[in-house]
């Protein structure tokens, strides 16, 4: 706007200039003498008005100039031919350029190459060509001559930044880890601004575990502002609970004010919040650690913050446990951790009505693998109740999975400051991996969390009883072989469990002189009542065995009669006419005749032990149970 007015106001200024002169009175006369034969014979008068000597004097001048210009361009021809021929030179080498760029990234190597080969020929000393021509290199696959071109850049002060770069960027693809942090330190110390730089040596110095350098690099990244203020304090509280932690049992004065740093700076961080009051519980400031875990326990619950909040008083009792971890819960009601943990310290204290209570609360809105193994502890703590037990970890098997630490999809069972494949800092989160399946398990029933309760009276255990027997005298009998059959499960009663009754004498003293297969059943009646008494047993078959292994009736003289309370006498005692020791083995036989028990030390559904077979040399024969 300013130069248009600028131009109207020149051109009113001229044309009011070329008025006043026409306006002037009188006109300009130039003379001139005329000579002839060396004498003035005469004078030559040009008499013209003001206007018209202007316009001739404007038309002599730009005659004038254009002739001076005309002389001008003779004699830099040329300077100007060859800044037209360079300058063409260089439109070709640019456009080469452009044209190798968009060739390699399109991903067209050869294409790329050719149009890098065209620049760097058109283009003398151009940094741009340089580096197309290593990256093209690159590209193809040429990592010797992609790191002799970054090399070459090294020597040349613009271009040296560029150089380390290229060559960070080969060592990492090469997986020389040690070059490359050697590489971004001297690419920080050449430009301190350098974003990548200042990142990469701090995230080398992170995995190395050199703590102390990397709180300096960070303050050196934050004063160059390659991060924002809240990104430093974050980093600053990660990295000061990995030194913390590293100086825990060396330096724990340091280690103590370092984590309460770390605390301060970052309140949610669980670990921080975890060594810090572990280390003021060893300093005896219960309070203080107390304190610093109900702070991140408001803001992320988590287990670790439970755990180290239940034990932050040594030597406390379980029921003492309970109660703090109960009041660390209620800063933050109604969160799957804190009742975790209340499960937990109650299972500790055998209050496993409050334990089945808060894990019937997870497992009904957010059941998760820990919630049913705990679950599974607590049937086989409270009543030994495997079959429950088992049932409960069959669930655990399909049900989602916990969170847990997880960066860069490496699980860690602890947490880490670093992760280990990007090197990046505060990596680890806590959070659900994913689950192999969408499905969330079945709906959990409330029946599911009762107690069990003792079956109704039913068939009990049907034992078998196989018995061989010598003749008296001998000492080839073969062991008395007892196999109980377990049955429908019946639920002990420990106030009013039986005693067991002694096993009966066999072999010479039971049997001596018979061969007897006996098998009888002991029914619900058999096992003790409520008031501790045993039911008579049924009666006894008798048959016995041929010596070939084979069953043949009993003769006259082998068979003895029966008494009226079911038993027989012994055909020993017949044979040998006395009759105190034909009483005696009676009385043997009669206990024998009486059901075997034996008590319950183990739960229904567990199978015992499965070796069956006995050792031969043993002549002592003695009952065995399989079940």
């Amino acid at each position: 706007m300013i130069r248009v007015f600028v131009f109207f106001f020149l051109l009113f200024a001229i044309a009011a200039g070329f008025a006043w002169m026409a306006d002037l009175p009188g006109t300009i006369q130039i003379s001139w003498p005329v000579y002839e034969n060396g004498e003035q014979v005469g004078t030559n008068i040009w008499e013209q008005s003001p206007t018209v000597v202007a316009l001739v004097a404007a038309a002599f001048l730009a005659v004038f100039l254009g002739i001076v210009w005309a002389i001008r361009v003779v004699l830099k021809s040329p300077q100007i031919a060859s800044r037209f021929f360079r300058r063409r030179r260089k439109d070709k080498g640019y456009n080469a350029l452009s044209q190798g760029l968009i060739a390699l990234g399109t991903g067209n190597a050869k294409l790329a190459r050719r149009h890098a080969l065209d620049a760097d020929r058109l283009l003398a000393d151009e940094p741009a060509a340089q580096l197309l021509l290593a990256q093209t290199a690159q590209l193809a696959g040429k990592d010797d001559e992609a790191r002799q071109r970054f090399e070459a850049m090294l020597e040349d002060p613009a271009t040296k930044a560029l150089g380390l770069h290229g060559l960070f960027v080969e060592a990492e693809r090469h997986r020389e880890p040690v070059a490359a942090r050697h590489y971004a330190e001297e690419a920080a110390k050449t430009s301190p601004g350098l974003e990548w730089a200042g990142k990469a040596v701090l995230g080398y110095q992170a995995v190395a575990h050199h703590w102390d350098e990397a709180l300096k690099t960070l303050e050196r990244n934050y004063a160059a502002k390659m991060l924002d203020k809240k990104t430093y304090r974050r980093q600053r509280a990660v990295i000061l609970t990995a030194l913390a932690q590293k100086l825990e049992d060396g330096e724990p004065e340091r280690a103590y004010s370092l984590a309460k740093e770390a605390h301060g700076l970052a309140l949610d961080l669980v670990p921080a919040a975890v060594i810090t009051s572990r280390l003021a519980t060893r300093r005896g400031d219960i309070r203080k650690a107390s304190k610093v875990l109900e702070a991140t326990w408001r803001l992320s619950p988590h287990p670790d913050l439970a755990e180290t909040y239940a034990h932050v008083r040594t030597g406390d009792a379980a029921v003492d446990r309970l109660k703090r971890v109960k009041s660390l819960s209620a800063q933050r009601a109604n969160t799957p951790e804190g009742a975790m943990a209340i499960a937990r310290a109650a299972m500790e204290a055998r209050e496993f009505d409050e334990a089945r209570k808060q894990l019937k609360k997870v497992l009904q809105s957010e059941p998760t693998r820990k919630a049913f193994v705990l679950m599974a502890e607590l049937e086989e703590a409270e009543h030994g109740d495997r079959g429950r037990m088992r049932d409960w970890l069959a669930r655990a098997v399909s049900a989602p999975m916990d969170k847990i630490w997880m960066a860069d999809g490496v699980i860690s069972a602890e947490w880490q400051a670093v992760s280990p494949v990007t090197g990046k800092l505060d990596a680890f989160q806590w959070v659900t991996p994913d689950s192999l399946s969408d499905d969330d398990g079945a709906i959990l029933e409330d029946s599911l969390f009762e107690a069990p309760a003792l079956p109704a009276a039913g068939p009990a255990t049907v034992t078998t009883v196989k018995e061989t027997a010598s003749s008296a005298g001998r000492d080839d009998e073969e062991p008395v072989v007892l196999e109980a059959e377990p049955v429908e499960p019946v639920a002990p009663e420990p106030a009013v469990a039986a005693k067991p009754a002694a096993a009966a004498p066999v072999g010479k003293q039971g049997y001596e002189g018979t061969t007897d297969d006996v098998k009888h059943s002991s029914p619900l009646k058999d096992l003790p009542d409520a008031a501790g008494e045993v039911s008579a047993p049924a009666k006894p078959e008798a048959r016995t065995p041929e010596p070939d292994g084979t069953k043949a009736e009993a003769t006259s003289a082998d068979k003895p009669a029966p008494e009226p309370d079911g038993t027989a006498d012994g055909k020993a005692a017949a044979k040998s006419g006395d009759a105190d020791e034909a009483k005696a083995k009676s009385s043997d036989k009669d206990d024998m005749n009486r059901p075997i028990e034996f008590p319950l030390s183990r739960m229904p559904d567990d199978p015992g032990p499965e070796d069956e077979e006995e050792d031969k040399a043993d002549k002592t024969p003695r009952p065995r149970f399989f079940n």
